[in-house]
């Protein structure tokens, strides 16, 4: 997948310089984001060496270096290894403060992958608790097509 990125400005010193930028998720991000946007399925890629599975797929194992190639459908279902409550509030955020990113192990995944938690009570989030991926009604092949993950 490439987006073109519209042009933007960053201060540098007492200068502003432009900064455009296409970004590619190369073959395993491309075929994980299209899962999402078409199918509403989230996938990984599975290790023919060590058996792992990752999610967000990679092109190489970290473990044993083998190429991945076996695309695997995990669960939209999982445990939060851990979170963090985001207190302040920027322009940029993807949500209004506080929210809540965590690390999401989803059944079926070796690799956890950081998200957005929504519909969650502050006091009564813990680690170890069981959460499900919401989808976005319309998808672009966005990790945001996940909209958040929701306790259980």
């Amino acid at each position: 997948m490439s987006n073109e990125i519209e042009e933007t400005q960053i201060l540098k010193g007492e200068r502003f310089l432009p900064q455009v930028y296409d970004y590619y998720a190369g073959r395993a991000g491309g075929e994980f984001l299209r899962q999402l946007r078409d199918n509403a399925k989230i996938i990984g890629l599975r290790c023919p060496g060590c058996n792992r599975v990752y999610v967000p797929p990679r092109a190489t194992c970290i473990h044993c270096f083998k190429d991945l190639n076996d695309f695997v459908e995990v669960s939209d279902e999982g445990t939060l290894v851990t979170y963090t409550v985001v207190n302040s509030q920027k322009e940029y955020y993807p949500a209004e403060a506080p929210f809540v990113y965590g690390i999401v192990k989803l059944d079926g995944a070796t690799t956890g992958l950081v998200h957005m938690l929504g519909e969650v009570n502050l006091q009564e989030l813990t680690e170890g608790m069981r959460v499900k991926a919401v989808f976005k009604e319309e998808r672009t092949a966005s990790i945001l097509d996940i909209k958040y993950f929701r306790p259980l």
